[in-house]
């Protein structure tokens, strides 16, 4: 396939999957709390890419074992516990629309890190963007300012996905990436989640009830296709594309779980909605290539 072709269908797949993960997340927290929920969300993972991994074991990158360590941390755990524990506060709506800053932390890390290239416009950018999700937080009415703890919770699970996404375009593009996936699931976060389950009670407290395993249900959607197929299919779009390209996916996702988030009864303020138009608007403006001179 026409790699140009291709990397449009997986942004607008991986956006109808993302998309529709925070409201996953939102029905799994009906049952679980949310360390199992993150901790679940990474075994089962793990389980199901558990095969490949061994069955392709001897081609485990051990020479790039600190950046495999380092994205499967920042990219598939850390925030896997950051996004429950700010969705018990805040509507699966608002957290899909800050995980849209997405791109503006790739062009920090990448500029910082990386020695990417900045321009002046992304800079703008940013600041537009940052103008919006400050109204996000404080525009959702009387209890507004009890908000800004979990907004900051879902800057840093934004965070450790930029870390994540610009460590594997530098470092791992020699992996492929169902392989990336298998090693980092399987091999790397199997065991840190299975103890954060022990710690939080999950095996002596789950029964097959009705409630359980409706909640296991969920978190198990969410397993295989918002972590284990998604990721797959990122490090895919990581390798025929840019990482702020691959970021991209983050602008059309808010739409996904704003849609899912009002079909499930959530509202969101005037002044969270013009927030939210203002952070879109400021990463479209930071997308877009500036004119050519004749």
């Amino acid at each position: 396939m026409n790699a140009n072709k291709e990397k449009w269908i997986l942004l607008i797949v991986l956006s109808l999957i993302w998309g529709s993960s925070f409201i996953l997340i939102k029905k799994s927290l009906e049952h679980f709390n949310p360390f199992q929920v993150g901790a679940l969300r990474c075994l089962i993972a793990g389980i199901i890419l558990l095969p490949i991994a061994i069955s392709k074991y001897k081609l485990f990158p051990k020479k790039h074992l600190k950046w495999l360590i380092l994205a499967a941390f920042t990219g598939s755990y850390i925030p896997m516990f950051l996004f429950p524990l700010a969705e018990t506060e805040v509507s699966s709506s608002i957290a899909g629309i800050i995980n849209s800053m997405m791109p503006i932390f790739v062009i920090i890390v990448g500029a910082l890190v990386w020695k990417f290239e900045t321009t002046k416009k992304q800079i703008i950018g940013v600041f537009i963007s940052f103008t919006g999700v400050c109204l996000l937080a404080f525009g959702g009415g009387d209890n507004a300012q009890f908000k800004i703890i979990p907004i900051l919770l879902l800057l840093l699970a934004t965070l450790c996905y930029a870390i994540s996404t610009t460590t594997v375009k530098s470092k791992l593009m020699d992996i492929s990436s169902t392989l990336l996936s298998a090693f980092m699931f399987s091999f790397v976060l199997f065991m840190p989640s299975l103890i954060a389950l022990v710690f939080t009670g999950f095996f002596s407290e789950f029964h097959f009830s009705k409630d359980n395993m409706t909640g296991l249900m969920f978190v198990s959607l969410l397993s295989i296709f918002g972590t284990g197929l998604a990721m797959m299919m990122n490090y895919r779009l990581l390798k025929v594309s840019s990482p702020l390209f691959a970021s991209t996916v983050t602008l059309l996702m808010p739409i996904v779980a704003i849609m899912w988030g009002i079909l499930d009864g959530e509202t969101l303020t005037a002044l969270q909605f013009v927030g939210a138009a203002i952070i879109i608007g400021g990463l479209i403006f930071l997308r877009t290539k500036p004119a050519i001179k004749k």
